[in-house]
């Protein structure tokens, strides 16, 4: 085996066992001991982050930061990785934001030339445009370590209503409209829960036992928010337009039908307590749905038009007095 194969598969073997002596490896790859330390020491020159430990039950093993073994990238892969990345830079706040900076580099400096030339031409012709938003959202991290971990956490949360603590156990994290989010079980409510990931003040580990959630994760939750007690039937229609709208919503996958050509309906059981929430969603989405039931529903959006048409009379018409005899 040559050199520069056996310091691969020997990045490879250090980062499998985390832990080793000097002699396992010998043996290993079939080498003497001497060759393994100035194997070892080469790693170490090239970032492998090992510790040597002394003593009777000593040796090495490496630290938490893993060097992952090298990868051999196309071009057209590299570019698509860098472009990946790219993605996310309209985000204010990132999982791994120091990171992705990292990685961007890394991809860029090492590339040819004549790629980078190209990526600069591409980098000004593709974007991926988010709604810019200020709001900061410093826990992703943490958030996302604890869905990870299956750890409970003792967050202070600011909600609509309130502020106040409140123990959960994330499920992870995902971002909509340039806004991050979390989905966990809060043990205030007894129910699961979607965050704004910015409405957090704190979040530290807690000393509660997490449950078993496993199993859950993103893509199965839908199934979480199904109406479970007083509910009603949705019936709306929808044309082209407002398909592609509800589309870009994900509450409405359980309930977005899609014909043949291009038009749709929503249909299925809504919780009583969101009657008003779907009526400001349909308001905004105008002549692209019609509403046929619930007719609490009807009966809200009618409301809210009502409400929304005073704040647009005409001034005259509004404090005009009628002619007395």
């Amino acid at each position: 085996m040559s050199k520069a194969k056996r310091l691969m598969e020997l990045i490879i073997a250090v980062n499998r066992k985390r832990r080793f002596t000097v002699k396992e490896l010998a043996n290993e790859f079939g080498v003497s001991t001497r060759t393994i330390l100035r194997d070892l020491q080469e790693l170490s020159e090239l970032g492998v982050p090992l510790y040597s430990e002394v003593g009777p039950h000593g040796g090495y093993r490496i630290l938490q930061e893993r060097l992952l073994p090298p990868i051999a990238f196309t071009e057209r892969e590299a570019a698509a990785v860098f472009f990946a990345v790219q993605a996310l830079r309209h985000y204010s706040s990132l999982p791994f934001e120091t990171e992705t900076s990292t990685a961007l580099n890394k991809f860029y400096n090492y590339m040819p030339e004549d790629v980078r030339d190209r990526i600069d031409q591409m980098r000004d012709r593709v974007d991926f445009i988010t709604p810019a938003r200020q709001a900061q959202s410093p826990y992703l991290s943490v958030l996302l370590d604890a869905a990870i971990r299956q750890m409970v956490l003792l967050v202070d949360y600011a909600s609509k209503q309130k502020r106040g603590k409140r123990e959960i156990q994330p499920i992870g994290i995902f971002t909509q409209e340039g806004l991050w989010y979390c989905l966990a079980y809060c043990f205030l409510s007894k129910s699961f829960r979607v965050f704004r990931c910015d409405r957090f003040d704190s979040a530290v580990p807690s000393e509660s036992p997490p449950l078993d959630l496993q199993q859950i994760h993103l893509g199965s939750k839908e199934e979480l928010f199904r109406p479970e007690g007083d509910s009603v039937y949705l019936y709306a229609e929808l044309s082209k337009e407002g398909v592609e709208a509800c589309e870009a919503d994900p509450w409405s996958a359980s309930l977005l039908h899609v014909r043949n050509d291009s038009t749709g309906w929503l249909e299925g059981h809504v919780a009583s307590k969101d009657v008003p929430f779907f009526a400001s969603y349909f308001v905004g989405l105008g002549k692209k749905a019609a509403v046929r039931q619930p007719k609490e529903l009807r009966t809200a959006i009618r409301q809210l038009l009502s409400e929304i048409m005073v704040q647009y009379e005409d001034e005259e018409v509004a404090g005009a007095q009628p002619n007395m005899c």
